[in-house]
């Protein structure tokens, strides 16, 4: 059966390859769905939303989550051990966009020089990526868009009648000495399903392209995943999966409040600081539960989902936790001509800090709960629409026992327009309630019980119109964005001070695909304002300045079981952004890869990567302190590497 995973698809196309496979089945008479075309891969590019799919990873190979953007142009990240680092789309800090995994939403992160969401792409499936535009299906506090990331099932790896089978991965990089290994175990019998995975990565500090040791990057993560699955003959799936991701080494650290050091692995070092190098904690632990009606009938096609995940900070003197309690329930309608999501979600966060400095009843509580439907349908053969809303209503309490209540409205609205039969026009808006926002846990009553200002909901304004233009193994996209957000609490601060960023540019891109060669290049174009000027580059919880991005991603199979391909990443310099006189510099880094799987024995692969190979010496453009070397001393990306990886399936 397929499996969908498409922003939105689920309710669209993957419905009628359910249906059809139920009908089938069962020897019914039913109706089967045209794909709606605005949600289409090709419509959904030109509306900002992005799939990495499981062979982009593939092509990638991954070792942090970073590496998973490789080749990208309007998903930034920023750089380190994976315990630094930040995903931005357009600019935006992920923690202004919906955050799942396998649909379970994720909170931010508990200390600010720490990454959001800690999560090893050992078994990443895809990721999907909507830049603003997010249908109200999505979830909660989507302002700027979300990230869904979507992790394989042991169906995904089973061979067709097989079993039980199993698969081990080892690499070797030379740059940090890094080294990495993944252990999978999987297996089905009768609608039972399990998948055991561990995966390990260590190594030393690795040193930038001008040969000098960035210290305190050292890779040190381990991660586990356990996933139980019964798929029942009348299509009821019932999943549980839960997971451990931990890193654990040595980082930078300088002296900070109460004579504590406080880590800042986002940083080299900061000036007129000495640094010391000392364990740091990030974990990141969940458990979710699915159900699917993988066969629905008639008007009936549920699912539900209840996840608990919690990310722990230990970081010298910044303690804190953040925990998350969520589910849905959702089923979909079809409806004139095409499909109703509606459904009710929940949530309830937490933020608690628990170092020496936090003091007193040092936690916030947020509960969410949201109504919401989304209609996805073509209007003949040339229009094709997509257009929802959702209520939620919100409770913050917070460390002074004050609470606060609010409720708001978002809703949204896609129309594809095919005015030839090569050219569509893609338009798009949306306005998003955002809520209320947790502060920082690790800062909550440090030093001090807080004296709170007054909270305010944020909410945000999004518009994207695209061309989009498919003539044989060519397609061609470009769009104009805008994003708005109002309202956004500082959360490092008791003040809750207000502030407001936008973000707005011009996304482009050109592929062409045939049967042994993918290549697809990217230009994004973003100016990012916080309050109305450039936003400096410690802008923590809101954004980074983004300029002129280029990305390449290439494919090429020039005989059965060789791989060869590569991507790049170009950023522009970019001279006195926004007025402010600071320039940050352009850079241009390559990666290539050749892989091989030797004839009669395709369980086995052989790959080489050569990662930065021109020894390019730079940092990237959304890291952290990046053009202010008078306060903090911005932390340089790996130089050349060459990695050596062995796969063998069993």
């Amino acid at each position: 059966m397929k499996r969908c995973g498409r922003i939105g698809v689920v309710t669209g196309t993957c419905l009628a390859a359910t249906v059809t496979a139920g009908a089938q089945e069962r020897g019914l008479d039913q109706v089967l769905l045209e794909e709606i075309r605005v949600e289409s891969e090709a419509a959904q590019d030109t509306l900002g939303n992005t799939v990495i799919t499981q062979q982009d990873i593939a092509r990638r190979n991954p070792t942090t989550l970073g590496d998973v953007f490789d080749g990208e142009s309007e998903i930034t990240v920023s750089g380190g051990a994976s315990i630094a680092q930040k995903i931005f789309v357009h600019g935006i800090e992920e923690s202004l966009l919906s955050v799942t995994i396998d649909g379970a939403r994720q909170n931010k992160s508990a200390f600010h020089h720490t990454g959001n969401v800690l999560l090893d792409p050992a078994l990443l499936r895809q990721v999907e990526v909507s830049s603003g535009l997010a249908p109200a299906d999505s979830g909660p506090g989507a302002l700027a868009g979300l990230l869904a990331y979507e992790t394989l099932d042991a169906r995904d790896l089973l061979y067709p009648d097989e079993t039980i089978g199993g698969q081990i991965t080892t690499s070797f990089g030379s740059n940090g000495r890094e080294f990495r290994a993944i252990g999978t175990m999987f297996g089905q019998h009768e609608g039972f399903e399990v998948l055991l995975s561990a995966a390990s990565t260590t190594g030393q500090d690795y040193e930038d392209g001008s040969g000098v040791t960035v210290r305190g990057t050292e890779a040190d993560v381990l991660a586990g995943v356990a996933k139980l699955a019964y798929t029942s003959g009348a299509g009821h799936r019932f999943e549980l999966e839960g997971s451990i991701t931990r890193d654990e080494g040595d980082r930078a650290m300088q002296a900070g409040p109460g004579g504590l050091y406080f880590a800042r692995p986002d940083f080299a070092g900061v000036v007129g600081r000495d640094s010391v190098y000392l364990p740091a904690l990030s974990e990141r632990r969940s458990l979710t539960f699915n159900y699917t009606d993988e066969l629905p009938e008639g008007q009936w096609a549920p699912t539900a989902q209840l996840t608990y995940n919690e990310q722990l900070v230990e970081a010298g003197g910044a303690h804190g936790t953040n925990t998350s309690l969520s589910g849905k329930a959702q089923n979909d309608f079809q409806l004139l001509g095409g499909v109703l999501s509606a459904g009710l979600d929940f949530f309830h966060d937490t933020a608690e800090g628990h170092g020496q400095l936090n003091l007193g009843d040092a936690k916030e509580r947020l509960s969410n709960i949201g109504l919401y439907a989304q209609m996805r349908q073509d209007i003949g053969d040339r229009v094709s629409l997509s257009y929802g809303a959702r209520v939620d209503a919100q409770r913050f309490e917070l460390a002074d026992d004050t609470t606060h209540n609010r409720a708001g409205v978002s809703a949204n609205g896609q129309v594809d327009v095919r005015l030839i039969d090569q050219l569509s026009l893609n338009l798009g808006g949306s306005t998003v309630w955002g809520g209320y926002e947790l502060s920082e846990a690790s800062l909550i009553n440090l030093g001090g019980e807080w004296d709170y200002g007054r909270p305010d909901p944020s909410r945000s304004y999004n518009g994207r119109a695209g061309l989009r233009y498919e003539i044989g193994p060519f397609t061609a996209n470009a769009a104009l964005f805008w994003t708005s957000i109002e309202n956004i609490d500082d959360v490092l601060t008791a003040a809750r001070s207000d502030a407001d960023l936008t973000s707005k540019g011009v996304d482009a891109s050109l592929r062409y695909t045939d049967e042994s060669l993918f290549a697809e290049l990217n230009y994004t174009y973003a100016d990012v304002e916080l309050n109305g000027e450039a936003i400096p580059t410690t802008s923590y919880y809101y954004g980074r300045p983004v300029g002129h991005i280029f990305g390449l991603s290439a494919g090429w199979q020039p005989y059965t079981g060789v791989t060869l391909g590569g991507t790049a990443q170009v950023a522009l310099d970019y001279d006195d952004f926004g007025g402010t006189g600071v320039d940050l510099d352009g850079y241009e880094v390559v990666n290539l890869f050749a892989s091989w799987r030797p004839e009669g024995l395709e369980a086995v692969e052989v790959r080489l990567d050569v990662k930065n190979i021109f020894d390019e010496t730079y940092a990237f453009r959304t890291s952290d302190g990046i053009g202010i070397p008078g306060s903090v001393i911005a932390l340089n990306e790996p130089g050349r590497s060459v990695a050596l990886t062995v796969s063998v399936r069993f």
